[in-house]
């Protein structure tokens, strides 16, 4: 299925998402109001758009009421704030996902600001450290639908209790999926018969209020809290 796509911003950021969308088989327009940052060789299958996407009659002009998903990608965040405002308020786009430049802001890309998803790349960073050294435990890895949902990893430790047993196996507690499992450099997606091994990243979808019975159950004794 192809899907329509706006990156408002063709920094760095912008054009690396691009990519990686048209070489999935979307279709990308990119807006950018700095005419230094235009440069469409780049990203040549990409549609390139020279406005300020800030602006409502800019964003009438490239039609974004036809994208499926709007991708506010710019170094400013008061942008990045407008943008997805205005998706959401003026042209109904179904997804809007927004970056977040400054962790001190991160508590204003809300849905009251028509954002759906919002990536922080330091919380993001901080997140990759954590899960490249902690075996045994459990790391956020991403936050969905204003934290209603979050993706998380727990790296499989030796001995854990389901270790070798096969993934019908492991009791999931409600409102959460297993939905991959990294082994080495293989993604693999998880079917009942396939077993878990030690040093397997296991990768969750799950609510906040699980995450405690998700750690729990995957690593036992482990993962329970500390007393006292």
């Amino acid at each position: 299925m192809t899907v329509r796509i706006a990156i408002a911003g063709a920094g760095n950021v912008g054009r690396s998402i691009a990519q990686e969308l048209i070489g999935n088989g979307h279709e990308v327009m990119l807006i950018e109001r700095h005419p230094r940052q235009l440069c469409p060789e780049r990203v040549p299958e990409a549609r390139w758009v020279l406005a300020d996407a800030c602006e409502l009659s800019s964003l009438e002009e490239a039609d974004l009421a036809g994208c499926d998903v709007v991708v506010a990608a710019t170094g400013d965040d008061k942008a990045n704030l407008v943008v997805s405002l205005l998706a959401k308020t003026e042209f109904a786009v179904p997804r809007v996902v927004a970056r977040v430049n400054r962790a001190e802001n991160e508590w204003l890309f809300t849905e009251q600001w028509g954002v759906d998803v919002a990536v922080s790349k330091p919380r993001l960073m901080a997140a990759l450290v954590e899960e490249a050294v902690t075996v045994g435990d459990l790391v956020r890895l991403m936050t969905f639908r204003q934290g209603e949902a979050n993706l998380v990893e727990i790296t499989l430790p030796k001995d854990a209790p389901y270790e070798g047993q096969p993934v019908r196996s492991v009791p999931m507690p409600r409102d959460a999926a297993l939905v991959a499992i990294l082994r080495g450099k293989r993604v693999v997606v998880p079917t009942p018969d396939d077993p878990l091994e030690a040093g397997d990243e296991l990768i969750f979808v799950c609510t906040s209020e699980v995450e405690d019975q998700v750690r729990a159950v995957v690593l036992g004794d482990r993962g329970l809290p500390p007393l006292g």
